[in-house]
């Protein structure tokens, strides 16, 4: 086949910032007749990687997908188009991905007509996209993260042409509003708030993936938490790259802790967020926190190093002490549970600046933390330093700093026991069919004994038992 590159990737394109206004765009998809037909009784699979962001476009492309008129299968032998939606946060998930793409080539030899696309940020970069059109030809569309809305139009052309196409815009983004959903679950939703990053922490390939940071219309968030509360949804989490920067590149007086409180005013009965950076975390957000009764006692809030030198070559714009103000002001907050993330080994980490990230877990004692080697992305400030740190002693590191998580995580988990907590039945334990289990209002994970009949209400669970994963008990009647 062709290759038609309508639009390859270009970081240098995708750093770019202005100042102008981005698009807001209400618009209906365009499908071709032609195209209702081909999908007529043919099949997706949707694969998606990464986090709750990716998670999300995976549901707008479902949702897309349907409305052409494809049907979904999780049997690949079955499938007539496959998409693997990836992340490049780290290079474990880009090798996940190559496998899968891998395997693709076997399954391309016995149903030649089956199209295979890959999209979302690991495509967004020029060597991944690049690497995929020289090694894998069995690879017929590529697009990115700001051209979903574009897919009919994009596989009209593969199917039309037989070409191979490629379309990934680096550009600063737009917001696309009114694209439909298949939702991933009936009771919990996500909805953006915002898309893209500004911060450029020189680690971090997002700001490069993602786009500007540009903010939806309030109303068009209330309406959406609106309509999901309707049909049934108990509870949203709000999402951005930064949701404290909510607001700032729209000429209206809206801010992160005036969103929430529009938000509860739905009556929606829980209300999340992810992800806050430390720099932006107002003492407005902690009230809304504190006094908003669906805004749920849960805050992630990443620090990445406990060390001032390696949090300046991170980028990450406050020190520990800053940190450490935010964080002990939302421990005031009753029964908050707080998690974090941390990186180890970042180049020229000193053992000492190592222990100090020890330290700094000692004294926070977070309820858990996500945590992570190093992981180099080309193109980011960051690949340019010299990594000195064996892989030996980087995962000598990770080791202790998980040890030391896990401890902590115990700890506050024991603070539960014998306490009545709220939580959302999601279903049965996969573990366990005599067993329930769900969500408390801290994000805690209950494994419990109660009514089957209760899943998809809110109940209380007397705690009997702490993990340093889970909680463990009995529902009791009111």
């Amino acid at each position: 086949m062709k290759k038609d590159i309508i639009s390859a990737p270009d970081l240098k394109e995708a750093r770019k910032r202005s100042k102008e206004n981005i698009d807001i765009i209400y618009s209906d998809l365009v499908i071709e007749n032609q195209l209702f037909n081909y999908a007529r009784n043919k099949k997706y699979l949707l694969k998606t990687f990464g986090c709750q962001a990716n998670v999300r476009d995976g549901e707008t492309i479902a949702g897309i997908l349907e409305n052409i008129g494809y049907v979904l299968t999780n049997e690949p032998q079955e499938a007539d188009l496959i998409i693997l939606n990836t992340c490049a946060v780290r290079e474990n998930a880009e090798d996940r991905v190559f496998g899968e793409i891998g395997h693709l080539k076997g399954l391309k030899l016995k149903k030649k007509e089956a199209i295979y696309a890959i999209c979302g940020c690991m495509v967004q970069q020029e060597s991944i996209t690049s690497k995929i059109l020289s090694t894998y030809p069995h690879i017929d569309l590529i697009f990115g993260t700001h051209n979903i809305h574009r897919i009919p139009q994009l596989l009209f052309e593969v199917i039309n042409e037989r070409r191979i196409v490629v379309e990934v815009l680096s550009n600063q983004g737009n917001i696309i509003e009114n694209l439909p959903s298949k939702r991933s679950d009936k009771l919990k939703a996500f909805v953006n708030i915002m898309y893209g990053c500004d911060k450029f922490c020189t680690y971090c390939i997002v700001p490069y993936t993602r786009g500007k940071q540009r903010s939806r219309l309030p109303q068009d968030i209330i309406s959406e938490v609106e309509q999901l509360k309707k049909d049934g949804y108990i509870e949203v989490t709000l999402l951005g790259q930064n949701v404290n920067a909510y607001g700032k590149d729209l000429n209206l007086e809206i801010d992160f802790a005036k969103l929430l409180h529009l938000v509860s005013e739905t009556h929606i009965p829980r209300i999340r967020f992810v992800t806050s950076h430390p720099w932006d975390f107002s003492q407005e957000m902690i009230n809304a926190i504190k006094t908003l009764d669906n805004v749920m006692p849960f805050v992630h809030l990443p620090i990445q190093s406990g060390d001032d030198d390696i949090l300046r070559k991170m980028g990450r714009r406050y020190t520990v002490e800053e940190y450490l103000t935010t964080y002990n002001k939302l421990r005031q907050i009753d029964k908050i549970s707080i998690t974090t993330d941390i990186i180890v080994g970042f180049p020229n980490e000193s053992l000492e600046a190592f222990n100090n990230t020890l330290k700094i877990v000692d004294e926070c004692a977070f309820d858990g933390a996500f945590t992570f080697i190093y992981s180099k992305r080309e193109g980011t400030p960051a690949a340019l330093l010299k990594d000195d740190i064996s892989e030996e002693e980087k995962h000598r590191r990770l080791s202790l700093l998980i040890e030391k998580v896990n401890y902590y995580a115990l700890l506050r988990n024991k603070t539960y026991l014998g306490e009545i907590v709220e939580v959302l039945v999601e279903g049965k334990s996969k573990r366990n069919e005599d067993i329930l289990s769900g969500y408390s209002k801290q994000n805690k994970l209950v494994n419990f004994k109660g009514n089957i009949n209760n899943i998809g209400k809110l109940v209380k669970v007397k705690i009997n038992k702490a993990k340093s994963f889970t909680l463990q008990g009995e529902e009791i009647d009111e």
